[in-house]
């Protein structure tokens, strides 16, 4: 921190929104669930569009990284901080600035919680379909960062499918509108769908400063039915045939013995305990259709080999159901000292099969897992249970990961689907992309940030790693980050 550096940001903020004492940086050493740490240079929490865009001018002035922070709920460390940088905190652009039920747009800052949005348009009976499992911390600036997703996603698509423009400040503080800003009713807008690349990009292009997002009408009902099964590959393999059957659930989620028997303990949904997997399944629309809907849905279920299969009776069974399923990554919390989560996607039809493999994988690593994931679409989300004090059992728990992401490539399918990249995933994604694609990736970043200060060495891999990465195993026992001490 030079005096001149230090001089620009207390000119860009007041006193109480700029952060450099040890104490007050403590609490954002770390993103989410992160395996690391790393206290940042400072944090900077500007309230104003003016003054975000006088801390980027000061850093890009004096070359001091910046990485952009939401709510802090990340699941890969994509907002992990750097010694030598700043947190650009968007905590304060917490304001809904318009619903317009008549357009079903709601225009909103970055630092706005995702379950908020929701609620502010159920007065007119919209809502915002993408519901993460942190819903009810996380922010849509996180979610725009990070393209995430939720147990509704099957249907109603990501984030990307549901935003309509953003703006955008560059390092510069050059304010970028992306979309139809003017009009974020209209279906497209003129010229390179930028709107879609900013999405998912991780903090490396730009900083997000201001959000819409189409709302939709909520359904006359929804209901779900609940099925269980004598082994994960049964349930796996009635996934297929569910979509094989032509439906379209609102959400279709999977949850093995492991993660029930936490889920049931800490919420108490009504799950059948001695199941070794269970199947959420939600149908909306129209209440003729839904009927009509749960019906198909049971038969297939029960000609899947289902051992069981229950139907939300009224909206606080289904509610329960949902609870179980949105509070599972904290109940597994409650049985184990820690957990890495992992989030490929691979294609419905190998869905067994991969099951299968991570039981394999969990043998050979002598680590449990639970399973936890949004079937439906092919989004697994392992969660590798260890104990960090266990001499090591984190490392075991990383090869045991990236084995399970790289199994994901394998069978067709990516090393993430909704959590990033981040500084987590660095060495898997290695086996994803070709050294043409990274290098273009390069380029597109390149052409937003030329001096490489935004968010670096977070999401995507250079070729000189992947390329060392390809002479040794993953790591080579080594921690991949050594100046980020882990838990």
């Amino acid at each position: 921190m030079t005096p001149a550096f230090l001089a620009d940001l207390r000119a860009a903020l007041p006193a109480s929104a700029l952060l450099i004492e040890a104490e007050a940086l403590r609490p954002y050493e770390c993103d989410g669930l992160s395996a690391y740490r790393q206290v940042p240079l400072a944090v900077c929490l500007p309230e104003t569009l003016e003054q975000a865009q006088a801390v980027l001018r000061a850093c890009r002035a004096h070359r001091v990284p910046v990485v952009a922070r939401g709510a802090g709920t990340g699941l890969s460390g994509g907002a992990l901080p750097l010694a030598d940088g700043v947190i650009l905190s968007l905590a304060r652009f917490n304001r809904i600035l318009e619903v317009d039920p008549d357009n079903r747009v709601a225009r909103v800052q970055p630092g706005v919680r995702n379950l908020a949005i929701s609620e502010a348009a159920a007065p007119y009976g919209l809502y915002y379909a993408p519901d993460p499992s942190s819903q009810i911390a996380c922010s849509i600036g996180g979610n725009v960062a990070e393209n995430s997703g939720g147990v509704h996603c099957l249907k109603y698509g990501l984030t990307v499918h549901n935003l309509l423009a953003l703006k955008v400040l560059t390092l510069d503080g050059e304010l970028l509108e992306l979309g139809d800003c003017a009009r974020p009713g209209a279906l497209d807008a003129p010229g390179y769908d930028l709107l879609a690349l900013m999405t998912g990009s991780e903090g490396l292009l730009g900083i997000v400063v201001e959000v819409a997002v189409r709302l939709l009408v909520r359904p006359e009902r929804a209901q779900v039915v609940l099925a269980a099964f004598d082994s994960v590959e049964a349930a796996g393999a009635a996934v297929a045939a569910v979509i094989g059957a032509g439906i379209l659930p609102a959400g279709l989620e999977m949850m093995d013995n492991l993660s029930i028997r936490a889920a049931e303990d800490f919420v108490h949904a009504g799950y059948p305990v001695d199941a070794a997997a269970i199947l959420l399944c939600e149908l909306d629309g129209a209440n003729a259709e839904v009927s009509e809907q749960i019906m198909a849905v049971r038969e297939v279920l029960v000609e899947a080999g289902a051992s069981a299969v229950r139907t939300a009776e009224d909206e606080a069974r289904r509610m329960k159901f949902w609870a179980g399923r949105k509070g599972a990554f904290p109940a597994v919390g409650r049985i184990s000292p820690d957990y890495y989560c992992m989030d490929g996607t691979i294609p419905r039809s190998q869905l067994a099969f991969v099951l299968k493999r991570i039981a394999e994988l969990s043998t050979q690593y002598r680590l449990r897992v639970a399973n936890v994931f949004h079937a439906g679409d092919g989004n697994l989300h392992p969660l590798i249970l260890f104990d960090a004090n266990r001499e090591g059992e984190l490392q075991r728990a990383e090869d045991f990961g990236t084995d399970i992401l790289k199994l994901c490539v394998e069978v067709g399918g990516t090393v993430t689907g909704e959590h990033g990249i981040g500084v987590e995933k660095l060495d898997a994604s290695c086996s994803q992309f070709t050294p043409a694609e990274l290098a273009q990736f390069h380029a597109i970043k390149a052409a937003f940030d030329p001096d490489g200060l935004l968010n670096p060495g977070k999401a995507v891999p250079t070729l000189h790693r992947c390329a060392e990465l390809g002479r040794m195993r993953v790591h080579g026992g080594e921690l991949p980050f050594p100046e980020l001490p882990r838990f």
